[in-house]
């Protein structure tokens, strides 16, 4: 009877087998179109508010309630966010703890009897994991692989990169999380946290998923990217403030990190966003200490506090600190090297031979860490328990089936522990809180660190970039607190102090290592101590983190600059090259023709334009009196689809319209996924005409041919600009602005009312 179920269970594994895509290629998109799901295709955001005639009427006609609205709906979806994104990260942590601790406690009960029937539970226990998550990625959301960081970042840099804020991008990311960390992978989860948040921002700020049938009218309020653009900002602080515990850390990560564009309105959100997850995730740890959440405890939620730790620190230790700096960006760079050459050979090698491929390679991976994390141990002599004072909490050895500080695995005696064992063969939460600990002076060895460095860090560089949603703040904290304990072993032994303890030299190592491949300084200094709850370390904190990030910078740029350039995203940096200074932006223009539509245009015209080229944006020319052309706008190629699928504002003559107002507002909702094979116009409709005028953007952004390169970059950037029009050097002057004249005064609260983007309805 077994050996049929067991039959049976194989020939249904082979027919799925059978029934997977080999390729990528065909993967469908949300609207239906065959695209790769590598989320090469991306396309540029329009945060520019278009002024039109449609637009200006409906701000004449707003009322200080209406602008109330708006504002009041704002802080309520950034309430929605919070709310949100604490309730996923408590159920990503809870998961992935409880799925630990019964992998753990299985393994250990199994090895008091035999270690090879415990090892192949702990193998195929991890392989179950790791493979539900890397097939829910490669069948279900391709776009949730990585720590989604690098695409978040381009996004509010002004790149949409294809399905990274789709509802099935964030169901992959919250149940992949859970599979690959709870399998063991040298990952984390914090990353993935972080795009989580934006897609459940950004889903709440367009109404839902219509998709899946998952939507509400009350809820889309908000639908141009500008908007969405503040909504996902609030939603990355807020996987950070649930990923660390740490609140400020996640506003600073997002101001310092992620965002290009920043204002005191969306400061005020974003804390108030990081705040809510703070009481989410808190009311759920209280909820939780009763013992409701099974072997969900005080690990789940990433806090290493150490307050108790060193209390001091002399003018001597400042050099062996200052070496972890060095250290950390040495170590760093190379990470980043390394990951970019083989993510570089996976990407345009090995990943385009098909979804299976990514799967044995996943499990591969898998299988190799499973079989380091349980053999090392065994091969590593056991040491005698240290002298425990009476009131101390730490005990050692730790029960069977329990995992923690002074792990017992494959000693011969009962007060003995296997010092790897307990980092190697632990959850990285527990492990890094070992690390960090205080008062476990010579509880480990300089051996097992060196050897747990070594195997770790090769992990890590071979994990990242798999396809399994991957964090790397964790694996980076381990690493840098290997070799900061290492570090602070050796201060211990040369300068005989009481005072020192070798966890202080851990934290400082994890934060050199981060600083050294991220690049992150004050947001990341924050998020070091929150997470360890010592102010005193502060000074340490920063030293090691400037350090390690000149060390770093020296070699190349931080892992997220280099990640987003192997993906392809056009990141705009903060600052533009040494040789733009020397260029001028009719250089930049070089001897392209420009396309440009008449202010009254044929219909057959403008789709013979569209069809062929893929410009998203047309200036619009009009004559005057005297013969003379006048560049009267700019028009979007998204708001031509709309008014050739509407077709309400076609005329038969080919003379401008009578003014009526102003165009309709257009809707953009509409515009997403429209092409402009999916129009179907008549012969008749294509004899008719368009006045392009009331629905132009009337005041683009312009700048002079001879303008510098550099100066346009950063009004581009700074601005969010998706276009900007070059013209001749203007003829007379009509005016002159001053700050003065900006300084208008009226009897609104400046402090609430906000600029509202382009309105969205029907036409």
């Amino acid at each position: 009877m077994l050996s049929n179920h067991l039959q049976n269970g194989i020939e249904t594994a082979r027919l799925v087998w059978s029934r997977l895509p080999n390729s990528d290629d065909e993967a469908l998109d949300e609207v239906g179109l065959s695209k790769k799901s590598d989320g090469s295709r991306s396309e540029s955001l329009d945060y520019e508010v278009i002024e039109n005639n449609a637009y200006r009427e409906e701000q004449a006609q707003r009322g200080k309630l209406m602008v109330g609205y708006y504002v009041g709906v704002k802080w309520f979806f950034a309430l929605l966010i919070g709310i949100g994104t604490g309730l996923a990260a408590v159920f990503i942590n809870i998961s992935v703890e409880n799925f630990a601790g019964w992998k753990f406690q299985l393994t250990f009960s199994i090895i008091q009897k035999s270690y090879v029937a415990g090892f192949l539970v702990y193998i195929l226990f991890n392989l179950l994991l790791v493979f539900s998550s890397v097939y829910i990625v490669t069948q279900f959301a391709p776009a949730a692989a990585g720590s989604g960081i690098p695409e978040i970042k381009g996004y509010l840099n002004g790149v949409d990169t294809h399905g990274i804020l789709l509802f099935r991008t964030l169901i992959g990311k919250i149940f992949g999380s859970i599979g690959s960390v709870g399998g063991g992978l040298a990952l984390g989860k914090e990353g993935p946290l972080v795009h989580t948040g934006a897609c459940i921002a950004s889903l709440l700020g367009q109404g839902g998923s219509t998709k899946y049938h998952l939507s509400s009218r009350w809820l889309q309020v908000f639908k141009t990217d500008r908007d969405r653009r503040d909504l996902v900002t609030c939603g990355c602080a807020a996987g950070v403030a649930a990923a660390f515990r740490a609140p400020v850390g996640g506003v600073l990560f997002a101001l310092e990190e992620v965002t290009s564009w920043w204002r005191s309105q969306l400061m005020w959100r974003v804390f108030f966003t990081s705040a809510v997850v703070a009481v989410v995730v808190r009311t759920a740890m209280g909820w939780c200490k009763s013992g409701k959440c099974g072997h969900f405890g005080s690990g789940g939620f990433i806090i290493w506090d150490i307050s108790d730790g060193q209390e001091d620190y002399s003018f001597e230790e400042l050099l062996p600190m200052a070496i972890i700096g060095v250290i950390g960006g040495l170590l760093g760079a190379l990470f980043n090297q390394l990951t970019l050459y083989i993510t570089y050979w996976r990407r345009n090698y090995l990943h385009k031979k098909g979804s299976r491929v990514k799967m044995i390679e996943v499990c591969l991976v898998s299988l190799i860490t499973s079989v380091i994390s349980f053999g090392l141990p065994l091969l590593r002599k056991c040491s005698p328990c240290p002298e425990v004072e009476l009131n101390s909490s730490i005990e050692c050895p730790r029960p069977p089936g329990m995992y923690g500080n002074y792990v017992n695995f494959y000693c011969g005696k009962d007060k003995e522990y296997n010092d790897l064992a307990t980092i190697f063969f632990n959850t990285q939460d527990d492990a890094i809180r070992n690390l960090f600990s205080a008062k476990t002076i010579h509880e480990y060895s300089a051996q097992s660190l060196l050897t747990f460095l070594v195997m770790f860090y090769s992990l890590a560089v071979v994990t990242f970039g798999t396809a399994v949603p991957a964090g790397q703040f964790v694996p980076g904290i381990m690493i840098g607190s290997t070799y900061g304990r290492l570090v602070g072993m050796f201060v211990v032994n040369f300068y005989k102090k009481l005072n020192i303890e070798e966890g202080t030299y851990a934290l400082l190592g994890a934060a050199s290592f981060l600083g050294g491949s991220m690049r992150m300084t004050v947001s990341l200094c924050v998020i070091m101590v929150e997470i360890t709850n010592n102010l005193k370390l502060l000074p340490l904190i920063m030293l090691v983190l400037l350090i390690s990030k000149a060390v770093g910078d020296a070699f190349n740029e931080g892992l997220y600059e280099e990640q987003a350039r192997l993906r392809g995203i056009p990141l705009l940096e903060s600052r533009p090259k040494y040789q733009m200074r020397k260029m001028t932006a009719k250089e930049a223009c070089g001897n392209k023709k420009v396309v440009y539509f008449p202010r009254v245009v044929k219909v057959a015209d403008v789709v013979s334009i569209l069809q062929s080229n893929e410009h998203n944006g047309f200036p619009v020319i009009d004559h005057t009196r005297n013969g003379e052309s006048l560049v009267i706008g700019l028009m979007l190629r998204s708001h031509l689809l709309v008014l050739l699928q509407s077709k309400v504002d076609f005329q038969h003559s080919p003379l401008p319209s009578d003014p009526r107002g102003g165009g309709k507002p257009i809707r953009q909702v509409e515009i997403k996924g429209i092409s402009i094979d999916d129009i179907h116009l008549s012969s008749d409709d294509l004899e008719m005409y368009i006045d392009l005028a009331p629905f132009l953007n009337p005041s683009p952004y312009v700048v002079p041919e001879d303008m510098s390169l550099s100066k346009v970059y950063n009004l581009f950037r700074q601005l969010g600009l998706r276009h900007i029009l070059v013209v001749p050097r203007a003829s007379r002057v009509i005016g002159l602005i001053t700050r003065k004249d900006l300084l208008i005064e009226d009897n609104e609260n400046s402090e609430t009312v906000e600029l509202q983007s382009t309105s969205v309805r029907s036409l």
